[in-house]
C-alpha cells in the first residue's frame, strides 16, 4: 500500500470490460466492475475520469463518461494520493494492555471499526487513540492510517498493536511484512475439522500436521463474482492458515460445533474466515461466509440451539499477539481471554454437549 506522507499513489486498478457491461457508459461499467473495492464508487469512477487518471488500453486518456465500451476493452485507474483526512479526538473507553512511548496495545471490543472510512467516520480505535494518545501519535490522521500496522475485521475482538512513533511504524510493519510475529485466534465453527474427513484431505491446499493441525495454504483474492467478499482464487496472494478444534460439542462421531485454535502465517484480509469456509467448518455467525445450519431440537438442546443460531457476529477473537519490541527489541506477548458474548456460548456448549479431547 502507498504512502500518502511520501506522496505516494496506491498501485493502478487494470479492470477489463466483459460481455455484460457491453454497451454501457464507461464510468458505469467501471463501477460494477470495480464494485467492492473500497474508494471506487461511481461518482469517484467518474471524478477521476474527470480529472485524466483514466486510460484505455492503449494508453490513451478517457475523458468521457458517457462513453460506450465493448467487451474485451482494458481500462487503468489510476489512484491519486489521497488526501489528508482529519479524525477528531473522541473519549471512548479503551481497555489498554501496554503503554510506552512508542506502542499501545489494545484490546479491541467486537462492533468497533479500526480506521475512518466512509460510513464509518467516528467511534473508531482510531478516533479513540487520538483522545486517549493526544499528540504521541504523529501522523495518525492521515487517510491511510499511519501508526495503525494491521487490522482486524470491526465484529472481530481481541488484541491490536499501534504504533506510536515512526521507527516503531516502520518496524513493526517490517515485522508484519516479514510474518514474523505470532498472531493466535479462538473461533466458533460449524462442525470440527478432522483429519478422518475424506472430503477434507481431498482440498488442494490442505495438509495435516502432528497435533492435530490443520494446514491451509490457499491463495485468496477478491470472489471473482462479488467485490464485497474474498475468496480462495487461483492466482490469489498466498494465505497460510493453521487450525485446529481444541474442543468439540455434540456427537462425539459428528459434533455440530468446536472451539478451534487458529495460527496464522500470513495475514490476508478475511484470512480465517476465508479459509474455515473453503474446508467446509465456516466461523459461527459469520454474515458474510457462513452457511445456515439446522440443528434439531430433538437432538439438541433449546439452549444451544438459541446460542449457535443467535450468535449476533462472526465467533472470532484475536486472542494474542506477540513480537519483539520494535525498538528496545524485548519479547512481548499479550493474551486477552474470550470476550462475554462468545465466553456465553462456549459455556452453554460445554453444559450441553461437550467432547474432552
Amino acid at each position: 500500500m502507498a504512502n500518502p506522507l511520501n506522496g505516494d499513489a496506491e498501485a493502478p486498478v487494470e479492470l477489463t470490460i466483459s460481455a455484460a457491461e457491453a454497451g454501457e457508459r464507461v464510468d458505469k461499467a467501471l463501477a460494477t466492475l470495480a464494485a467492492g473495492i473500497p474508494g471506487l464508487s461511481r461518482s469517484r469512477i467518474s471524478q477521476l475520469i474527470a480529472q485524466g487518471w483514466v486510460t484505455d488500453g492503449a494508453g490513451a486518456t478517457v475523458m468521457e463518461t458517457k462513453r460506450k465500451v465493448k467487451p474485451g476493452e482494458i481500462y487503468v485507474l489510476d489512484i491519486p494520493p489521497p488526501l489528508p483526512i482529519e479524525p477528531e479526538p473522541e473519549d471512548i473507553p479503551l481497555t489498554i494492555l501496554h503503554e510506552d512511548t512508542d506502542l499501545v496495545v489494545v484490546d479491541k471490543p467486537a462492533g468497533m471499526v479500526v480506521h475512518p472510512a466512509p460510513g464509518a467516520e467516528t467511534g473508531t480505535l482510531v478516533n479513540a487513540l487520538l483522545h486517549h494518545c493526544g499528540d504521541t501519535l504523529p501522523g495518525i490522521g492521515g487517510a491511510l492510517r499511519p501508526g495503525i500496522v494491521h487490522r482486524i475485521d470491526k465484529d472481530t475482538s481481541g488484541v491490536l498493536v499501534v504504533a506510536k512513533s515512526e521507527v516503531a511504524h516502520a518496524r513493526l510493519s517490517a515485522l508484519f511484512a516479514a510474518h514474523d510475529i505470532e498472531r493466535l485466534y479462538l473461533a466458533l465453527l460449524w462442525g470440527a475439522p478432522s483429519r478422518a474427513d475424506p472430503r477434507l484431505g481431498g482440498l488442494p491446499g490442505v495438509s495435516f500436521e502432528p497435533g492435530g493441525w490443520v494446514r491451509i495454504e490457499a491463495p485468496i483474492a477478491r470472489h471473482p463474482n462479488d467485490r464485497k467478499r474474498m475468496a480462495v482464487v487461483r492466482g490469489g496472494r498466498n494465505a497460510v492458515t493453521r487450525l485446529r478444534a481444541i474442543e468439540t460439542f455434540g456427537p462425539a462421531e459428528k459434533p455440530f460445533a468446536s472451539l478451534a485454535e487458529c495460527r496464522l502465517e500470513t495475514g490476508r484480509t478475511h484470512q480465517i474466515r476465508v479459509h474455515s469456509a473453503y474446508i467446509g467448518h465456516p466461523l459461527i455467525g459469520d454474515p458474510v461466509y457462513g452457511r445456515p445450519r439446522t440443528l434439531s431440537e430433538k437432538t439438541t438442546e433449546q439452549e444451544t440451539v438459541t446460542a449457535l443460531t443467535g450468535c449476533a457476529r462472526q465467533a472470532l477473537h484475536a486472542a494474542a499477539i506477540g513480537f519483539r519490541h520494535p525498538v528496545t527489541g524485548e519479547p512481548m506477548r499479550f493474551e486477552v481471554p474470550l470476550p462475554p458474548d462468545l465466553r456465553d456460548i462456549v459455556a452453554i456448549l460445554r453444559r450441553n454437549g461437550h467432547n474432552p479431547r
